[in-house]
């Protein structure tokens, strides 16, 4: 086990180094001149001048790797050109991290016990009607984007009804409560989203476990089947599933940019995406890279819990 941790490591810091070089490469590559971008049109030279000098442009892409990995290691990227003017880049990285947990965190403690459900009964009611019933809901609702999901919750949820927010930003100062009721609508099409195929997963690892010899012991020693499923068929059914989440991760910190402007929520995603229309690369560096090293964590975390759920993987690991 302890050699596997090391592996994904080093795999994960190879990534990083990659991701590295493309990070510090765009600014270079980017059409247009960014300093210019930045400073405006009607800018000084000296303006300009102090702007390319911030943005390191006029250093060797060796050097500017080398500063940027040390903004990494140091967690100093600078201060914001225009996302917010003189704010240091980190703290508005940590507020739209901050923002975008929330969301994962509440969506998250909906989609997985509801998803997870849907595929159990799914399985165990193979090819019935119930069966068919999740199955094509979740590929129906898995065909519409959220965005598309977040503005039809607008237009029937949040406009009929003043109990959902329009808004998925609570006022400052709010309670749990009240914060909430805002996220209401974004979780729930994510919900929408995520459905299909989280249940869809659970129910194919979970048709393959009662297949399984194991299983057909348990049910012929007279077990009941809610004693079987809690002993023998989540922990093997749900590993795939948990696989999945892992992976998805990522997705819901950094992915959701579309519906965080749909519903006017300052996360990672759209946080990015104004440091790309404003060319604010420290932003914009300091976004992707949290967002990636936040994906390969939780991929890491995702392959350990696996490997805890299988005793067989786990035995394997740990002879590697």
């Amino acid at each position: 086990m302890t050699r596997f941790i090391i592996r994904r490591l080093l795999l994960a810091l190879v990534t990083l180094a990659i991701l590295l070089v493309i990070v510090t490469l765009i600014p270079n590559i980017a059409p247009g001149d960014p300093a210019r971008k930045i400073a405006g049109g009607t800018a000084s030279p000296e303006r300009l001048m102090q702007v390319t000098e911030s943005l390191g442009l006029r250093d060797s892409v060796a050097t500017q790797l080398s500063n940027l990995s040390v903004s990494v290691v140091t967690l100093d990227f600078g201060e914001s050109f225009s996302v917010a003017t003189g704010e240091p880049v980190m703290s508005l990285v940590w507020k739209a991290v901050a923002n975008s947990a929330k969301l994962v965190i509440l969506s998250l403690l909906v989609i997985v016990p509801v998803s997870i459900l849907g595929g159990l009964v799914a399985a165990y009611k193979k090819d019935s009607w119930i069966d068919r019933l999740i199955v094509n809901t979740g590929l129906a609702f898995s065909a519409i984007p959220d965005f598309v999901a977040g503005v039809f919750l607008l237009a029937f949820l949040a406009v009929p009804f003043d109990f959902f927010k329009v808004q998925a930003s609570a006022p400052p100062g709010s309670g749990p409560l009240i914060q909430i009721q805002h996220l209401l609508l974004p979780v729930i099409a994510v919900l929408m989203v995520y459905f299909g195929y989280i249940a869809r997963i659970t129910r194919a690892g979970t048709i393959t476990a009662l297949d399984s010899d194991y299983a057909r012991t348990a049910f012929m020693r007279g077990l009941s089947t809610g004693r079987v499923f809690r002993k023998h068929i989540a922990r093997n059914a749900l590993q795939p599933t948990v696989a999945v989440l892992g992976t998805q991760l990522g997705y819901l910190f950094g992915g959701m940019v579309a519906l965080e402007i749909v519903f006017g929520y300052q996360g990672v995603g759209n946080l990015i995406i104004r440091a790309v229309d404003r060319a604010d690369y420290p932003v914009l560096r300091a976004g992707v890279l949290t967002v990636a090293i936040i994906y390969m964590l939780a991929t890491l975390g995702a392959d350990l819990l696996v490997a805890w759920m299988n005793p067989r993987a786990r035995q394997t690991l740990g002879d590697n």
